[in-house]
């Protein structure tokens, strides 16, 4: 069962750092250490292509404290951008399909890594982006793993997870599909998700061509 939704940033961070930092110079400064991360996008061609609506991009940082006999404020800033697709239910025009790409800093300290999400699972990914990037389809219910496939994103070949779960649309039951890809790239961490009902299959290539054309970094 994965952790409480926020839990692998929110603890992972703090624990995984002061793990790291095994440095005096790096936990006794005064100014908080510092990490970023590049911003991750799918091109504006295959956004327009695929029918998608850019909701945001943006910035969003993490503050925490290490401990490692003196404390030390860290700061990472993560690039969050995320995309859907309206389609119509019930005479209404609402969100129905998801596409999230997040860019995490390598938190590089001590010569070893302490981004708490590069050691997280696939279940734990999703649980810690779809809560960030508050998705249409709430809270997704018995998700399970269903398979797995090769994509190339990035010009390297990647592993998507692909998942199956169950939410609540307006008192009904209504089956997601969820897909998945992480990865490291140009020194961060980058977790890219996207979900569509189950009876919107075609959806998914749609998803895959978003995941295929991410960029990154983009400068600006």
């Amino acid at each position: 069962m994965a952790p409480p939704r926020r839990s692998v940033l929110a603890a992972g961070a703090a624990g995984g750092l002061a793990l790291g930092a095994g440095c005096l110079d790096v936990v006794s400064g005064e100014e908080p250490l510092e990490f970023a991360a590049d911003r991750v996008e799918p091109t504006e061609a295959t956004v327009a292509e695929t029918g998608y609506e850019s909701r945001r991009s943006e910035r969003a940082s993490i503050d925490r404290t290490v401990e490692a006999g003196l404390e030390r404020e860290v700061r990472a800033s993560i690039w969050q951008s995320v995309y859907s697709k309206t389609r119509e239910h019930r005479g209404e025009d609402r969100e129905a399909s998801l596409f999230a790409a997040v860019s995490t800093p390598e938190m590089a300290v001590a010569g070893r890594s302490a981004n708490p999400l590069a050691d997280a699972s696939s279940e734990e990914l999703l649980e810690e982006i779809l809560d960030r990037v508050d998705g249409p389809h709430g809270d997704l219910e018995g998700l399970e793993r269903e398979r797995s496939f090769a994509l190339e994103i990035l010009g390297t070949g990647r592993e998507v997870d692909v998942f199956a779960g169950e939410t609540d649309l307006d008192g009904e039951r209504v089956g997601v599909d969820v897909l998945i890809a992480s990865f490291d790239h140009e020194g961060d961490f980058l977790v890219t998700v996207g979900t569509h009902p189950t009876l919107l299959a075609e959806e998914s290539a749609n998803l895959e061509l978003l995941m295929e054309s991410l960029e990154h970094p983009i400068e600006g």
